[in-house]
């Protein structure tokens, strides 16, 4: 069913977009080979992953710093599997990980597609967690950025999502309003739960297969959403 009255459409990137785990097992290949760490990399991935996650959420709550969410999610993944690596390696590691990571740039399947059937027809926004040096890199590289009116991004606004100020400084920057916008993410409590909170409608990228319930909107596919849009 169409949602009517929309003029603005809010993406998060990572994980709705740009597909963060693909890519980020790829930077990981790569920077294990430049630093001659010898993991089996689907091991190393199946623990990190959830830790990488965990401490994402301790960033959003403002918990833990950026430098530590780096450290540690790789500190903790190298000692769950018992591998010995020096300090000065994990934060080598965390330093060639972000400069290397926009060098892989897959989007989920659907995404080109579906950001020039929109286009036309409604302005389109970032709101982002990521890192600011990093996220930029993304979209230029990922040759996407040319279909969004403005980013907004948490470093930028000294907060995280799901705080209602990112979200307020988001309609601001793209001089929209609560009921002309609607916010499209795969995280549950920082992107729907968030917007819905701030009273803009949302949309929920299931890439997580959670069960989702009261009634929130959600699509399997990207391309799902032209149901909706």
């Amino acid at each position: 069913m169409k949602i009517d009255n929309i003029s603005h459409v809010f993406f998060d990137l990572d994980h709705t977009l740009w597909d963060f785990d693909k890519n980020s097992g790829l930077t990981f290949e790569k920077i294990f080979k430049l630093n001659d760490i010898d993991v089996n990399l689907n091991e190393f991935l199946e623990v990190y992953e959830p830790i990488n996650l965990s401490y994402w959420k301790l960033y959003r709550e403002e918990k833990i710093d950026k430098e530590s969410l780096r450290y540690k999610r790789l500190n903790d993944t190298f000692n769950i599997l018992n591998y010995e690596v020096k300090s000065r390696i994990i934060n080598k590691l965390s330093v060639d990980y972000i400069d290397h990571l926009c060098t892989f740039n897959h989007l989920f399947d659907g995404t080109t597609e579906l950001l020039e059937y929109l286009a036309p027809k409604y302005e389109l926004h970032i709101i982002t967690n990521g890192f600011k040096e990093v996220q930029q890199g993304k979209l230029n590289n990922a040759n996407i950025n040319q279909y969004f009116k403005t980013v907004t991004n948490s470093e930028m606004v000294g907060v995280k999502k799901p705080n209602p100020k990112i979200f307020s400084h988001a309609l601001t920057l793209a001089r929209a309003n609560v009921e002309n916008s609607i916010m499209i993410g795969d995280n549950l409590e920082a992107d729907i739960l968030g917007a819905l909170d701030f009273g803009i409608d949302a949309i929920c990228f299931n890439y997580h297969k959670e069960n989702l319930t009261n009634g929130i909107k959600f699509v399997d596919n990207l391309l799902d959403l032209k149901h909706y849009l």
